[in-house]
């Protein structure tokens, strides 16, 4: 898109934040401004390491064991949403929870349980080992099969091939799911699935962005952290579009050799990605020689959620998590 020898830089949205990383972090912020440290949460409340440090800061307390809490105290969960163990546990322990659940997390789980009670095998598309994944797992432990890959479609083995359900990570790119969707369809020829697609608006806007970019930059800059899942989709988008694409957490893992051959590079951003982080990267590359800058926007997001029962009081609308694109 440069019509001089300069060096240009593409810069994509929507990109970084989305509607449920903004919903959790505002609310651990809210309940650190009105209730003071510390607050408890489980997990990171989103992969992403400055946005974490930044609340750690604040008096956030990251765990994993809700051992570490003591009885009592103030617990929040993370976006990623967690297991009804997990919340059992916090009963028993007499925690003071709030969720931060991503509404669009617990609109799977609640598929999840609707299917068990119907006495279906559920075969959850996700990644082993997510936090995520491992929430929406506990969700019907008995029922639920994870499937990664089309081989493990063929393997995986059900109570009755006739009553078999699907739901999905939140977080996947959009085409390999479509293809392990392709092949539970084609071995469960009468799967039931949701009545729309488990993969959040704003990870298949972000996928639809990074396309656009890949198509006129060779060279394609993800900002975002190596746990994020949604990050590391969208390198495998731009890749699989025949751009180059690396993942950054920040502008000083830029190396400046990465744009000897490339005109013109694009930029975006992960889901749990602060905007000043795609300044500071944006910052780095008119350093290093991008003296032009184009936006390409494919799609706007005004998205808002209801805050937790218990907290909205404290806002004057009762809603939080709008997107910063």
């Amino acid at each position: 898109m440069s019509t001089s020898s300069d060096k240009a830089v593409l810069v994509g949205s929507p990109r970084g934040f989305c509607a449920g990383v903004s919903y959790a972090i505002e609310i651990v912020d809210l309940v650190l401004d009105c209730y003071g440290s510390p607050v408890y949460v489980r997990h990171e409340i989103v992969h992403n390491r400055h946005v974490v440090e930044r609340l750690r800061a604040r008096g956030a307390i990251f765990v994993d064991d809700l051992a570490e809490v003591p009885p009592g105290s103030l617990l929040i969960f993370s976006a990623h949403g967690v297991s009804p163990a997990v919340r059992s546990e916090a009963e028993e322990r007499e925690l003071r929870v709030i969720d931060a659940t991503c509404p669009l997390v617990t609109k799977v789980h609640l598929e999840a349980r609707k299917f068990a009670a119907e006495d279906t095998d559920i075969l959850l598309i996700g990644h082993k080992g997510h936090v995520e994944v491992e929430g929406t797992l506990g969700q019907a432990p008995d029922r639920m099969h994870l499937v990664e890959t089309v081989e493990d479609v063929a393997a995986v083995e059900v109570h009755n091939p006739e009553r078999v359900a699907v739901v999905t990570q939140t977080t996947l790119s959009v085409d390999d799911t479509r293809e392990v969707m392709e092949a539970i369809r084609k071995r469960f020829p009468t799967v039931k699935a949701p009545s729309s697609d488990d993969i959040c608006y704003a990870t298949q806007n972000r996928q639809t962005t990074v396309k656009e970019l890949a198509r006129w930059s060779t060279l394609v800059l993800v900002i975002g952290s190596p746990a994020s899942s949604n990050a590391n989709r969208l390198v495998e988008v731009a890749r699989n579009r025949g751009s180059e694409a690396r993942l950054i957490e920040n502008a000083g893992d830029i190396d400046p050799s990465w744009l000897t051959a490339h005109t013109s590079v694009g930029v975006t951003a992960g889901a749990s990605t602060p905007e000043t982080l795609v300044q500071e990267t944006i910052a780095r590359l008119r350093e290093l020689g991008c003296s032009e800058e184009h936006d390409l926007t494919t799609a706007e997001e005004k998205v808002t959620f209801a805050l937790p029962r218990e907290l909205r009081h404290l806002t004057r609308d009762g809603h939080i998590g709008r997107t910063a694109s």
